[in-house]
């Protein structure tokens, strides 16, 4: 496993505020070569510590229903019903979880017609799922991926 240190940290803490900011820029705030920013952030994307990805509004795209769904599972089937859930285009994560519910999956949809359509369509068609419970998200009040909190020193 790839140990970071400060100087990798505060690396990532300037690409969560701001994935398109120059490596320079960064080099210039740390006092530290942009050579080395780049061998650093090179570094970590080959060791998978981060990726660069685009975090798309999903309202702006037309997906105005989001849901998250509580799957229990009959026993033994939780990874065959993961892998077929993840291959739906809808769900953007599917996890295992602990407690009532053996998998959680988050999925967007542009109407709650189309969110029934996908529950009572390919939902209930999945081999395995024994109950589904629904969420309905109404307002989101943070949707983040920046974990890295660093004190300005």
């Amino acid at each position: 496993m790839l140990k970071l240190d400060e100087t990798d940290l505060r690396i990532l803490q300037s690409l969560q505020e701001d994935g398109r900011r120059p490596y320079t820029d960064i080099a210039k705030e740390y006092g530290i070569s942009e050579g080395k920013v780049r061998f650093r952030i090179n570094r970590m994307l080959e060791n998978g510590v981060f990726e660069f990805v685009i975090h798309t509004n999903p309202n702006k795209i037309g997906l105005h229903v989001q849901a998250i769904i509580g799957i229990i599972t009959k026993i033994g089937f939780r990874d065959h019903v993961a892998e077929e859930l993840a291959s739906f285009k809808e769900v953007r994560f599917v996890g295992a979880f602990a407690g009532k519910y053996d998998i959680m999956i988050q999925a967007y949809f542009s109407s709650n017609e189309k969110l029934v359509e996908f529950t009572d369509h390919y939902l209930s068609k999945v081999n395995g799922i024994e109950k589904s419970d629904v969420f309905l998200e109404l307002k989101d009040y943070k949707d983040s991926f920046s974990y890295i909190e660093l004190s300005n020193e």
